[in-house]
């Protein structure tokens, strides 16, 4: 995903960032490629209901009208709860849903395809997943942009992350693994190792300001 994509994406969500989403809490995530185009995806972990614009709550169920936030975060309601759950519940790769109470849902996702087109996850309006968190953007010269803006704050050659944007995500707390055999171009993770000839790449993802997780690999054909 180029700088400009991203920018892109956030102008055209920025409406959507008036209602609450979905972010990131603590989690194990990995993504495996093959250079043959094959992936794997997985998240283990939990899903945080937030409302980016602190201006109103959740569900505004036997009011009638959003009433102001206080200062603690308000349970979701039931209904809300239920809402999430049943819309993720049937996506493809969605294997468990459950409200694990603070407005977070524990998640157990994973799924295998070809990356003959782009991928992201989660994408799912119902299950107020508005931006997603990671994306594998397919490209026509027979490689893919790897982009976990989810996991971080700022592109991944480290420019300096958008002053418009929300601030750093405070519930999120995890590491993200990517296992390549597919030729590595270029990525900007701290931790690298070769296990059987293959390319693994890990990120230790905190609440504290970082660049997002990046990387571009090369398709063998």
């Amino acid at each position: 995903m180029t700088i400009r994509f991203a920018r892109i994406l956030f102008v055209l969500a920025a409406p959507m960032l008036l209602a609450s989403c979905l972010l990131p809490g603590r989690f194990a995530a990995t993504l495996e490629i093959g250079g043959d185009r094959s992936f794997t995806f997985t998240y283990v972990g939990e899903a945080v209901v937030i409302d980016p614009s602190s201006a109103v709550r959740v569900s505004s169920e036997g009011s009638g009208e959003a009433a102001l936030k206080t200062d603690q975060p308000q349970e979701m309601a039931e209904a809300d709860r239920q809402r999430v759950i049943a819309a993720l519940s049937r996506e493809v790769g969605f294997h468990s849903v459950e409200y694990v109470g603070e407005n977070k849902f524990r998640i157990d996702y994973s799924i295998s395809g070809r990356l003959d087109r782009s991928f992201a996850f989660p994408v799912n309006l119902e299950g107020l997943a508005l931006i997603p968190w990671l994306v594998v953007e397919v490209r026509g010269d027979g490689t893919a942009q790897v982009s976990a803006h989810g996991f971080g704050d700022s592109d991944g050659n480290g420019s300096s992350r958008n002053p418009n944007a929300p601030e750093p995500n405070s519930h999120r707390q995890g590491t993200f693994t990517l296992t390549t055999d597919a030729e590595l171009v270029q990525h900007n993770s701290e931790r690298r190792a070769a296990p059987g000839g293959r390319s693994s790449l890990i990120w230790e993802v905190t609440p504290e300001p970082r660049p997002a997780p990046s990387a571009l690999v090369r398709f063998a054909g």
